[in-house]
């Protein structure tokens, strides 16, 4: 018999995670499926997710109940559910456990410059001092909660914390879900260590449910699909949250660059990425396309358009998927990285597909278990 529920740890519990678990709340204290792509994915609801597990370095976090948590600073993303709701968050004994640093770390998050509640405090006075003792702490804890699912939100530029993440997934049979532009989904080798291990994984770097990435793509498959020639495709995003912070550090964007500009295929000239970090504006972001093109007998047309979204729950509503796609692939014994399902929910999957494409895999995957 089906376990109807989904037992998810989550590594980094910023505004992300907080949009997530709110999110999942307020889905409990709802009878409501309006904002959710896929009501129900092989018999599991949004309402099956169960949050056992937190990871993070901020000390403000850590030990505390995940539900509290993901109210410290450095979050600012706006509340999803009201005070009251907030009974149905993960219990008391849901703790944010340290994790091991690694590179999850950019000089500007704890710049002295930066805002005071919005730069992260790092634990280095904290009774974990050595990452060895945080790294054995994470073998045990893992053994001794069992989640189903690894959901990924470490900073942009994080790789060597993202394959640590990724090996313990692969030594404990967990699958993963790598929401951000560190390669390992659409990684060769990767992917074959995670079939090898029978371990299903989503990746990587996950859209928006409507954002910039899925937007340009939209654009610009049109544009094809009406015998449009695309001369160039600029993709400009603001933004206040943690993730812009941390991409003020440019060494960190260089798979993010990748990640972004991979969505847009077809033009002459290509520009996706973060353009600046203004506190505030908090957790909303926004974005600026600009395209130009050639259509009918060469002649000239461009677009203009602003996108203004609040960042984290459009993250949030596409995890809710990508959770919920890997229990089932897990159950049906398919592993390694889900074509359809990244193709349809990540900027770089291991090959990126025409939106309806993607949405005709993943159908196909779904039709196969009714």
């Amino acid at each position: 018999m089906k376990n109807k529920k989904i037992k998810v740890a989550i590594v980094g519990v910023g505004n992300c995670a907080k949009a997530l678990i709110e999110g999942v709340a307020y889905y409990k204290n709802n009878d409501t499926t309006q904002g959710l792509m896929h009501p129900e994915i092989g018999g599991y609801k949004v309402t099956d997710i169960e949050f056992v597990e937190g990871f993070d370095i901020d000390f403000r976090k850590i030990n505390k109940p995940l539900y509290q948590a993901i109210y410290e600073n450095p979050n600012c993303s706006k509340n999803l559910i009201t005070l009251k709701d907030r009974i149905i968050l993960p219990n008391v004994n849901i703790r944010v456990s340290p994790a091991p640093i690694f590179d999850s770390m950019s000089s500007s998050m704890y710049d002295d410059n930066i805002d005071e509640y919005s730069r992260f405090a790092h634990y280095s006075d904290n009774s974990f001092e050595k990452e060895s003792e945080r790294i054995n702490y994470v073998h045990k804890l893992i053994k001794v909660i069992k989640p189903d699912v690894i959901v990924n939100f470490l900073p942009v530029g994080s790789q060597k914390a993202t394959e640590f993440w990724a090996e313990i997934c692969l030594k404990y049979g967990i699958s993963f879900v790598n929401c951000i532009p560190v390669f390992i989904a659409s990684d060769e080798e990767w992917n074959r260590k995670f079939k090898e291990s029978k371990v299903a994984i989503i990746g990587d770097d996950i859209k928006s449910q409507f954002g910039a990435s899925i937007l340009s793509q939209m654009l610009q498959e049109l544009s094809k699909d009406r015998g449009i020639k695309t001369l160039c495709h600029i993709q400009r995003n603001v933004g206040g949250n943690t993730d812009f912070l941390n991409m003020m550090d440019k060494n960190r964007l260089i798979s993010k660059k990748i990640s972004k500009e991979g969505v847009i295929n077809g033009s002459d000239f290509v520009y996706a990425g973060p353009s600046e970090y203004i506190s505030y504006l908090k957790d909303n972001k926004i974005a600026d396309i600009h395209i130009e093109m050639e259509g009918f007998a060469g002649s000239k047309m461009s677009l203009d358009c602003k996108l203004s979204v609040q960042d984290s729950p459009n993250s949030a509503g596409v995890v809710v998927d990508a959770i919920r796609f890997v229990k089932l692939a897990q159950e049906r014994g398919v592993y390694g990285s889900l074509f359809g399902a990244s193709a349809l929910l990540c900027k770089h999957p291991n090959l990126n597909i025409p939106y309806d494409e993607a949405k005709d895999e993943v159908d196909h995957f779904l039709n196969r278990w009714e």
